[in-house]
């Protein structure tokens, strides 16, 4: 199946190294994330044609550390503890951006998709608890945060599935294995991460 890529085309994917050791650990690391991000954009135009809006948008993904997403996860979510990766959607249920009149003759700007933090050291300990490739479970993890941005989520267990199902398809498309098989990844079960609170 063919799909207009020009909706995920024209979102920026902003991506900062914070904290952690992600660069020596992950080389190239910015474009594996930004890859991925890109990856899970395209394929949920494919699963819906609107899952984006039309125009320029941005997408922040934030490198960092527990210490820093402890912090978000026990402001945004009342867990005082660190998870590998939370997200922050600008969009609303609908996913569209606040609409507002401008001036005339002055361009919208660039609507926010949202941000995401990762954690490096859980990440790190994950990975190598389900003896995953570190690269590959930042994938992942990136794919997950990114469906959350767009309105996936895994509380409920038919929600969960096609969540599951979707990241699933994407990593076997850039040749990566199911992080599920083996009952590993971020499950309903074990939530480790989650949309925070709009």
């Amino acid at each position: 199946m063919t799909v207009d890529t020009a909706r995920a085309d024209a979102l920026e994917i902003i991506v900062e190294v914070e904290a952690g050791d992600w660069e020596a650990t992950i080389p190239g690391v910015e474009e594996v994330v930004s890859k991925a991000a890109r990856k899970a954009l395209v394929q949920a135009l494919v699963v819906d044609a609107n899952a984006l809006p039309e125009g320029e948008g941005e997408v922040s993904i934030l490198l960092s550390d527990n210490a820093a997403v402890r912090v978000l996860n026990h402001q945004y979510r009342g867990k005082d503890k660190p998870t590998n990766v939370l997200s922050f959607p600008m969009l609303d249920e609908d996913g569209e951006d606040e609409e507002f009149d401008l001036p005339e003759g002055m361009e919208r700007p660039p609507y926010l998709l949202g941000d995401i933090i990762l954690a490096y050291e859980t990440l790190m300990t994950e990975a190598a608890e389900q003896n995953k490739p570190v690269a590959n479970h930042l994938t992942h993890l990136v794919i997950h945060g990114v469906l959350h941005l767009l309105g996936y989520d895994h509380i409920e267990d038919a929600e969960a599935e096609t969540m599951e199902r979707l990241e699933t398809a994407i990593l076997a498309d850039m040749g990566i294995a199911d992080p599920y098989r083996d009952g590993a990844g971020p499950t309903r079960e074990d939530p480790q991460s989650e949309e925070t609170t709009r």
